[in-house]
């Protein structure tokens, strides 16, 4: 079972980009999304900071943001790579089959994938997803590289929008 400071602070410069994007979407009227908390069980304490330095999942979580972008459902998972090789194990069974059920709903899944090392971020629709994921389960690579993404789909920053994915949702509304 995986526990909490195992995982360090991955992805937090990523989330805190994305906290303060849906902050200004919110602001803005354009979209209501919501950070998904993680249910955790503090199992040790620091006594003097009062800070939790050893926890357990509860349980295992679906995606890292849900809400709704002028009335269409959305959800994401952000993930931060500091390479040109993202491993497919960072995006967990769970999570691909909540994404593939809530598609059905109607609702838009997709990935956000920042590149650390590259300060790019990448637009993932849940298609893209699928088919990494499937063609991994099926004894291809366990892994993409950051060639085969489509250009198309990377976010450019623009103004103080850090993670501007509303243009990454409306391609991906268009390309339906």
């Amino acid at each position: 079972m995986a526990t909490w400071n195992s995982r360090g602070l991955r992805g937090s410069t990523l989330e805190e980009f994305i906290n303060r994007t849906c902050e200004q979407y919110r602001e803005k009227g354009l979209a209501l999304i919501q950070k998904v908390p993680t249910p955790i069980t503090p199992v040790r304490i620091d006594q003097h900071s009062r800070h939790i330095t050893l926890a357990y999942f509860d349980q295992k979580s679906t995606v890292d943001y849900i809400g709704a972008v002028q009335g269409i459902p959305v959800c994401f998972d952000a993930k931060e790579c500091n390479s040109d090789n993202f491993p497919l194990q960072n995006i967990h069974a769970h999570q691909v089959e909540f994404m593939k059920d809530f598609e059905k709903q109607q609702g838009i899944a997709f990935l956000i994938l920042y590149f650390s090392h590259r300060d790019e971020i990448y637009y993932m629709p849940f298609t893209q997803v699928l088919r990494f994921w499937e063609r991994g389960r099926n004894g291809g690579l366990k892994h993409f590289k950051y060639t085969e993404l489509e250009p198309r789909w990377f976010l450019k920053k623009t103004g103080n929008i850090l993670v501007p994915f509303l243009e990454g949702i409306q391609r991906d509304l268009q390309e339906r």
